[in-house]
């Protein structure tokens, strides 16, 4: 039918709405698993993908900008047809492309949700794709991780600012776009308006809409 894209603020829900949408279209949720078996459909030799979202990314200091520093993010198992295995490093962008990789095979597949990984901005001008941006009060974010992730609410502020620059400089630097940019979204929903079930409902609507 469709693969919806989810953009995402730390503490709005997202992921809860995301695999609602999933038991009610009886779709795919894009996670390490299914990258792992997408990765095998595709006869890329990895035994393990390396999954490289926003929330693992860390913003870069000045001195990491100036000398354009080459981070290192995982080592992957390659497995060659001979039988040889070897670890690879893979590097932030090696891993980027892998990931896209991974999306545009994801689509190929269809009925899948993909919840970040720049998402909206790899598919952006694919067929059959409802790209979702899901936001929520800034009070309503910090309740919600403070309570997911049993913090206190200062540290559930600094994490999410932390998260919130992370996420933006990720999808500028490595996809081109303003992860807030409302243009780039069939969908932007605000669950301090919506609950989960109510939000999941919209998208679903959407896709058959599509």
């Amino acid at each position: 039918m469709a693969v919806v894209t989810v953009s995402r603020q730390l503490g709005s829900g997202a992921e809860q709405i995301a695999k609602l949408v999933c038991q009610m279209l009886r779709y795919a949720y894009f996670d390490r698993d299914l990258m792992k078996q997408v990765a095998a459909e595709s006869e890329l030799p990895l035994a393990e993908p390396i999954d490289y979202t926003e929330y693992d990314y860390r913003v870069q200091n000045v001195l990491e900008r100036m000398l354009q520093v080459r981070r290192l993010v995982g080592h992957a198992l390659v497995r060659w047809p001979s039988g040889r295995s070897e670890l690879r490093e893979l590097y932030e962008h090696e891993s980027i492309e892998l990931v896209r990789f991974l999306v545009r095979a994801a689509h190929r597949r269809d009925n899948v949700v993909i919840v970040g990984r720049g998402g909206q901005a790899i598919l952006k001008d694919f067929p059959n794709v409802l790209h979702v941006r899901i936001v929520a009060p800034l009070v309503e974010r910090v309740r919600r991780t403070h309570h997911t992730l049993n913090i206190t609410r200062a540290n559930a502020v600094t994490l999410i600012n932390e998260r919130d620059r992370a996420a933006a400089e990720y999808l500028r630097r490595f996809h081109g776009i303003a992860w807030d940019d409302p243009t780039l979204y069939h969908l932007v929903l605000n669950t301090g308006k919506w609950s989960a079930m109510r939000a999941a409902q919209l998208i679903v609507d959407a896709v058959h809409r599509l």
